[in-house]
């Protein structure tokens, strides 16, 4: 079977990674961020990257695929921002990805997007994306899932639409959650004593034993100060965000303390111990192998990498059980065609 597919809104490459470790062969990627590129060129060496608008790419410059996946922008549907869906034009690249889809009818797709598209103003929208992947030939399969109960250390809620096109008679089923929770200790455990902090601005140190294991410095807003931002150490991490401003806080230090309503502080005595995870902490956070090299010259730009991709373990379970439905295709074929030869 031929195993390449291609991936939209790359990012980093987090669903890359995970559809690699699967077996697929992402032959072709599009991201438009250049802050991105060299850390997916570095990490995807045999990828083609098309770092053009995808509103600027024909569906006929995009190689055949049997697979397309990808994660449209989602600061529009984000809970945490504005919440303006469809109506922002980065809501609206979830149409990009629906024509290429239909311009080029692979096999299967896989779509992934923030929970915040569920709330009750997206209905419309929602329902409307569902309709329009519906009606491109797909049997579409659509579910929130939290990745902590799918091999991450994180609680993490994300939507997924998956679907195999029509004519195969497949109804894509998600993966059992696993019984045992990943807790931090497990996760960055043998990280606590080594990292640093970033340099003046918040610029990479470039030096680091581990890479990528350095951690942004500088205050906290009063809206980070206004809940607790930690998790201790027989925990899952709090979620993985773009921005290092909002990292969680590193499980060596004791809980914020509450002092009222929207407003908590560090424990007295313990400052020293309140540092933002590093950003190769969030990367095992999000299940990136060691050997996943992020490079930036500011921090804020690998947070942003690790924070805003699907977690390679998650990705990688998807990925499997969409290999096994199509691996099921071509038994049934070659099935078929020993029949007709013996016959």
């Amino acid at each position: 079977m031929n195993n390449q597919i291609i991936s939209l809104f790359s990012g980093a490459g987090g669903l890359d990674k995970g559809f690699e470790l699967a077996g697929f062969d992402v032959k072709w990627a599009n991201e438009y961020d250049k802050t991105i590129w060299d850390t997916h060129r570095y990490n995807f060496s045999k990828t083609n990257l098309d770092t053009r608008s995808i509103r600027d790419i024909s569906s006929k410059e995009i190689p055949d695929c049997i697979g397309i996946i990808g994660g449209p922008p989602c600061q529009s549907w984000s809970e945490a921002g504005a919440l303006r869906g469809i109506n922002d034009s980065r809501g609206q690249l979830f149409y990009e990805f629906i024509r290429i889809l239909n311009d080029k009818k692979p096999l299967f797709f896989l779509a992934e997007n923030v929970s915040g598209m569920l709330a009750t103003r997206h209905n419309e929208s929602l329902n409307n994306i569902k309709k329009l992947f519906k009606d491109s030939g797909y049997n579409l399969s659509f579910k929130l899932l939290n990745a902590v109960n799918y091999n991450v250390p994180q609680d993490r809620k994300r939507v997924f639409f998956i679907g195999f096109r029509n004519d195969l008679n497949i109804k894509f089923e998600f993966p059992k959650s696993f019984d045992e929770i990943i807790t931090l200790e497990k996760a960055i455990g043998d990280l606590k004593n080594s990292a640093l902090p970033a340099t003046d601005k918040n610029y990479t140190n470039k030096n680091c034993f581990i890479p990528n294991h350095e951690y942004m410095t500088g205050g906290f807003s009063t809206i980070y100060m206004s809940r607790n931002r930690v998790r201790s150490w027989d925990e899952p991490s709090f979620t993985i965000q773009a921005g290092g401003r909002h990292a969680p806080i590193h499980p060596q230090a004791p809980k914020m303390k509450f002092i009222e309503q929207d407003k908590r502080e560090f424990v007295k005595g313990k400052e020293h111990l309140y540092r933002r995870l590093s950003i190769r902490e969030c990367a095992r956070i999000q299940t990136f192998p060691d050997d996943f090299k992020f490079i930036y010259d500011n921090l804020s730009d690998g947070y942003k990498m690790v924070g805003n991709a699907v977690p390679v373990n998650m990705a990688y379970l998807l990925a499997n059980k969409i290999m096994k439905e199509l691996s099921q295709i071509d038994k049934k074929k070659n099935e078929t065609n020993l029949c007709l030869a013996v016959g």
